[in-house]
């Protein structure tokens, strides 16, 4: 029952971080697309823009295709985390946690599956067992660190100033 449990998790939350990042990337399910993340990565003080919209994108799209698949585990968990860890303190800083006000809610359940699929391992029902995968440990301790690294980077930008209104002289 556990590894019918880990698939349930693996395929629900993968696919929908997946579909999610589809969005950012190509603008797929009435996504914003690169270009238009890009901008609104920018106004949240990451820039270039184009290079965290495609961090984001792929930890989301290519970490949630890693999980859904439970192919190549834990990185799909470490990509995930990294990119809900971001958009938790970038994009949801400041406000209640409820999604209704624009708060983390999802962001921090999407760490917490990461999390536990991460501690776990993908289950039986995976690729990895089935193809007998095992990443090296110095594979996942690298990831995390590039992880960790990014996120320290992201964290310290800070966004612009809103310009101040130019007076005409009349």
């Amino acid at each position: 029952m556990t590894d019918l449990a880990l698939l349930v998790l693996r395929v629900v939350t993968g696919g929908l971080l997946a579909g999610h990042g589809a969005q950012k990337l190509f603008g797929s399910f009435g996504g914003p697309g690169l270009t238009n993340t890009a901008g609104w990565m920018e106004s949240l003080g990451l820039k270039p823009g184009t290079f965290w919209a495609s961090l984001a994108g792929a930890g989301e799209f290519g970490g949630g295709l890693l999980t859904l698949l439970g192919l190549g585990s834990p990185l799909g968990s470490i990509m995930t985390i990294s990119a809900m860890n971001m958009a938790t303190f970038k994009a949801h800083a400041g406000k209640p946690i409820w999604v209704t006000s624009g708060g983390a809610e999802l962001p921090v359940v999407n760490i917490a599956v990461g999390t536990a699929l991460f501690m776990t391992g993908p289950g039986r029902y995976s690729l990895d067992h089935l193809f007998g995968i095992r990443v090296p440990r110095w594979m996942s301790a690298l990831a995390m660190l590039g992880a960790a690294g990014l996120l320290v980077v992201g964290l310290l930008s800070e966004p612009e100033p809103p310009a101040e209104p130019v007076e005409s002289a009349a």
